[in-house]
């Protein structure tokens, strides 16, 4: 009896996928700007046509979130994305400086391999599709085994209008049989050019040391600050919003507050009026050690559930109306719970006696996890904002908006995606909300504009120029020397 080894079966189908998405991508790199808007448009209409069939099969398949909100999340990766890079020029020539003599040339980066997770399948498919299109590339999709289903379906959906446009065969592709064997080979196969991971922490650690060039996201963590100033019921609602919105698996989410000692009663008593449920001592304890694990990882059980799920599986009782739980949390570290990174509708509560010691706490976390990705404040005092700006071990630092929405862009004038850089500080590739404008080279042609006569000419007239000078002549006087000098020599 023949058996099939599923792992080399994978392995075969990943070579298959970037053979054809190399031939795809030539054919891609030969076409016009026009020509390439128009594959972006088309898949972009029939994606977001789509948005309400994906977001069920995406909910129902994984068990993560809410359909309702994956449906905006879809409208944001398909015609939100189209109306930020409509206009955007990735194919051919991108600039002509006339004065420098200098022309930058757009050079596609060639097979992209497309790293999937489960909390958002289905947008980020579209959404890493769109970008990838736009600057002339193709992808290959490497699923999450959980989200298998509605990822193939949202390729499909990308395939079949792509086709209608003129797109080639195969500049979109997916694995089927997925393995770890065949991420691998995805990763590290000589036709793959780039790496877009975004995942687990151990998936995009995988991603960077391939071998390929990959731009990864480091787990969120994020703290949000209510400083005095703050419009409390407002910064209560955006935080709620946030924490509520696909029950908190985008990982901009905030997953602490920090409030001074003084707006401590106001704010808790804020939080409950809109529905927020702070856990009793003991019962935290049960909920702490049920939302991260004794080795430090977050319990993938209750990602993307709602509080009232959470509560019967931690085995605590949970109010029917309770749209978040907070726990009061006093440290940081694996030993604390409430300052890990929680992609589900809980969050840590942290009092301070100032804004300066806020400021040093959120540092804290950030570095414990989710350094480099974001923060968020509420504020009107923007001396704070800058203080805050000029320290924190952040990407992104959100002022007056939900965390999760202001960070994909859909709240802020930030670039919309679901790929979130965290820098060179969270191990990076860049800082980004990651944009076609990453997924493309910059090939500059420029002409020479001096001999190297002219540069010994101009070198011997400087050292001639202090010799003669006084030592009291200040530089702006020797830079001015000097000009008139080269000027005079060139008029001859």
């Amino acid at each position: 009896m023949f058996l099939e080894d599923k792992d080399l079966v994978s392995i075969q189908e990943v070579r298959n996928l970037i053979r054809k998405a190399k031939r795809a991508q030539e054919e891609l790199a030969q076409m016009s700007q026009e020509q390439i808007d128009t594959i972006v448009k088309v898949v972009a209409k029939a994606c977001y046509d789509e948005r309400e069939r994906l977001a069920k099969m995406a909910a129902e398949e994984t068990g993560f979130g809410r359909w309702e909100d994956k449906v905006l999340k879809n409208a944001l990766a398909s015609k939100g994305i189209l109306e930020e890079i409509k206009d955007m020029r990735t194919v051919g020539i991108l600039s002509d400086d006339k004065e420098n003599k200098v022309t930058e040339v757009a050079v596609p980066v060639g097979v992209i391999a497309g790293l999937i997770p489960s909390t958002n399948p289905t947008s980020t498919v579209i959404y890493k599709a769109l970008i990838a299109l736009k600057a002339g590339n193709s992808i290959v999709f490497s699923p999450h085994p959980n989200a298998l289903k509605s990822i193939e379906a949202t390729v499909e959906v990308i395939n079949r209008a792509a086709k209608s446009a003129g797109c080639p065969d195969g500049a979109v592709g997916v694995i089927h049989r997925v393995s770890i064997q065949a991420t691998n080979e995805l990763m590290k196969h000589k036709d793959t050019n780039l790496i877009l991971a975004t995942g687990g922490t151990a998936m995009v650690k995988a991603a960077y040391s391939s071998g390929t060039p990959a731009i990864g996201v480091g787990p969120g963590n994020g703290p949000a600050f209510i400083e005095r100033t703050a419009d409390v019921p407002k910064a209560v609602r955006q935080i709620l919003d946030s924490k509520t919105f696909d029950n908190g698996v985008i990982c901009a989410s905030e997953q602490s507050i920090i409030v001074e000692e003084d707006m401590k009663a106001t704010v808790v008593e804020e939080f409950k009026k809109q529905g927020a449920y702070f856990v009793p001592t003991e019962d935290a304890k049960k909920l702490g050690a049920f939302i991260i694990l004794p080795n430090g990882a977050m319990n993938p059980k209750m990602v993307g559930k709602s509080p009232q799920v959470i509560g019967k599986l931690a085995g605590i009782s949970v109010p029917d109306d309770a749209r978040v739980l907070i726990a009061e949390e006093t440290g940081v570290g694996k030993q604390h719970p409430y300052s890990m990174e929680k992609l589900a509708p809980v969050l840590g509560f942290y009092t301070v006696k100032d804004w300066e010691e806020a400021c040093k706490l959120s540092m804290k976390i950030l570095h414990h996890e989710g350094v480099g990705h974001t923060m968020a404040i509420h504020t009107k005092d923007e001396r704070i904002v800058r203080e805050f700006a000029l320290k924190k071990p952040v990407s992104r630092l959100l002022v007056n908006t939900p965390a999760a929405l202001g960070g994909v862009g859909a709240t802020t004038g930030l670039f919309p995606a679901f790929t979130l850089g965290c820098g060179a500080v969270g191990g990076s590739a860049t800082s980004d909300n990651v944009s076609p404008r990453n997924l493309f080279n910059i090939r500059r042609v420029a002409y020479g504009t001096t001999e190297l006569s002219d540069l010994r000419q101009a070198e011997n007239m400087a050292v001639t120029v202090q010799e003669d000078c006084p030592t009291s002549v200040d530089e702006d006087k020797l830079v001015e020397l000097l000009v008139q000098r080269v000027l005079s020599k060139l008029d001859k």
